[in-house]
């Protein structure tokens, strides 16, 4: 009988001794008596965003950008690779950089990625690619309400953006990536679990509960603890997901970074509806609530958030509608579910655009159609444009040289359609030339394996800077060019079909070369006009060359 009584207890003992170290929420879950269906919610929305074939790498995607800093010079570098290896994002940001409200001047048309983040800044054209990676992501989703949430993430990080620039913290504009992110944990709910989503909003839209009280009602855990969960799987940085957690206090003035990214995520997030058509009274209420929150922090009045208000919605706007989320209309209002547009009426209308030269006008080139041999028709007008990307870089005078030998292997990269391109350069201390910069398919791979000795010999390469001629390989089975290809070219890229070789003289000395190939092989060559065009940004590389 004693025993029986003293098993009892410490049962009793443990089990209590347990439910002490449990987590709040999982408590929570256990203490009503649908627990375990409730729980379930959170295990299945785990299951399911853990077996998507396409969040991981989304997830990786989204780490190797936002791990880019505009303070380390590499990372321009390493942004234009990135989007320049998917065409539809290199498509979109082109498109976006030529908008209205993002372009920086209407005489200066954007028609590569490098120059992109010349005249837009490199933040920017991270933030945008970033939003819409997020967008393309979750394309196989888009029912109603995931479309509404990537809209709202997509506001929240444009008004992230705008308070970036009134801030005195160093690095600001990350504020701008951790706002896409704020409402995360609602947009794979919304993907994954409609119902428990539509219950959830319905308790935050009454007014009844907070959206913390609500994903606990509704779902029986903290829907931001799990995307701080899946963001920690994404290798996202812990200063943004830091900033994703709100601070339940009074806010002051903030003292340091991190505390200014907390509170300026939550005034990004909670200032979305604003950039939406409400009703008035509404509009007001919300005005007040985040003037009498945020106010004093970040120094703001009715007058500063109606202008940080204006500016967001425009580049919402055109973000929106680049991703496809909304009507193909700047001068639209965009509407939070997506449903409607209005006439917008009160930005300024431009007083000088009847006189605009109409070349000013124009949108940037694009690649209308190509050979076989991946080579666009309108090569020429691509390489004239790219000629006037980097003469007006020149003419600016306060460039990096290896910021413009990205700009010029862009355009070449991109006019003529080549599969690997690289610039190639002397290294006297070890007698060798190997390839420092690069654009295309495994361009790493080849960059690496891309040196050979700068001792003369007969091979085409070193006949080519030797006599100073650009040569031009349209088929390269051929005998007469298989003699002349040096081994190291052979064992390195055995499928390359067609190529170019173009050298690098200084003063009758070779200094290194512009090397550049496709997969196919390209029986239309090149025009006298391309071949002109080629010369002049070869020409503009050493201008730059001696110059610098």
């Amino acid at each position: 009988m004693f025993l029986s009584h003293l098993i009892k207890f410490i049962l009793m003992v443990s089990t209590h001794s347990h439910n002490l170290k449990k987590d709040p929420a999982d408590t929570a879950s256990h203490s009503t008596a649908d627990g375990d269906s409730m729980l379930s919610t959170k295990d299945r929305l785990l299951e399911a965003v853990n077996n998507d074939p396409d969040l991981p790498a989304l997830g990786s995607s989204i780490s190797r950008i936002v791990q880019l800093s505009s303070s380390d010079e590499e990372s321009i570098r390493k942004l234009a690779y990135y989007v320049l290896s998917d065409v539809s994002l290199t498509q979109k940001i082109l498109r976006l950089s030529n908008s209205i409200t993002f372009r920086t001047s209407s005489s200066k048309v954007v028609t590569s990625i490098t120059k992109a983040i010349f005249l837009l800044g490199f933040n920017t054209v991270k933030t945008c690619a970033l939003a819409l990676l997020l967008v393309d992501g979750m394309s196989g989703k888009r029912a109603e309400h995931v479309r509404t949430e990537l809209i709202h993430a997509l506001a929240a990080s444009m008004v992230g953006r705008e308070l970036a620039k009134y801030s005195y913290f160093k690095d600001a504009e990350e504020i701008a990536v951790a706002a896409l992110f704020k409402n995360v944990g609602r947009l794979l709910l919304a993907a994954y679990d409609q119902d428990k989503y539509q219950e959830m909003m319905a308790l935050i839209k009454d007014g009844s509960h907070t959206p913390a009280e609500a994903s606990m009602k509704a779902l029986n855990f903290s829907l931001d603890r799990f995307a701080e969960t899946i963001l920690e799987q994404w290798d996202i940085p812990a200063s943004i997901i830091q900033a994703l957690k709100t601070k339940p206090d009074t806010l002051k003035t903030p003292k340091n970074r991190q505390e200014w990214m907390q509170q300026a995520a939550e005034l990004s997030e909670r200032a979305v509806p604003l950039i939406f058509p409400i009703e008035t009274s509404r509009k007001v209420k919300l005005e007040d609530e985040l003037l009498a929150r945020f106010g004093q922090a970040f120094n703001l009045d009715k007058s500063k958030l109606h202008l940080l208000i204006t500016d967001a919605a425009k580049e919402t706007r055109a973000l929106g509608t680049n991703a496809q989320l909304t009507a193909d209309d700047e001068n639209k209002e965009i509407s939070a579910d997506t449903a409607n547009t209005e006439s917008e009426t009160g930005y300024e209308e431009d007083i000088l655009g009847d006189f605009v030269f109409e070349s000013e006008k124009s949108d940037a080139v694009e690649i209308v159609q190509c050979h076989p041999s991946g080579k666009p028709f309108n090569a020429d007008a691509l390489l004239l444009a790219g000629i006037q990307d980097v003469t007006e870089v020149m003419a600016a005078g306060n460039y990096k040289l290896n910021d413009l030998i990205m700009l010029v292997l862009e355009t070449l990269y991109s006019s003529l359609g080549f599969r690997f391109i690289t610039l190639c350069l002397r290294d006297a201390k070890k007698n060798q030339y190997r390839a420092r910069s690069s654009l295309g398919k495994n361009n790493a791979h080849y960059q690496q394996g891309f040196v050979f000795s700068s001792v003369l010999s007969d091979d085409l390469f070193c006949l080519s800077m030797e006599r100073n001629v650009d040569l031009l390989i349209s088929d390269a089975t051929v005998h007469k060019v298989r003699k002349l290809k040096p081994r190291w070219h052979t064992d390195l890229l055995p499928d390359a079909n067609s190529f170019i070789v173009l050298p690098l003289v200084v003063n009758k000395s070779p200094v290194g070369l512009f090397y550049a190939d496709r997969e196919h092989k390209a029986p239309e060559g090149v025009t006298t006009e391309e071949m002109q065009l080629i010369k002049t940004l070869k020409g503009q590389v050493l201008a730059a060359l001696n110059s610098k």
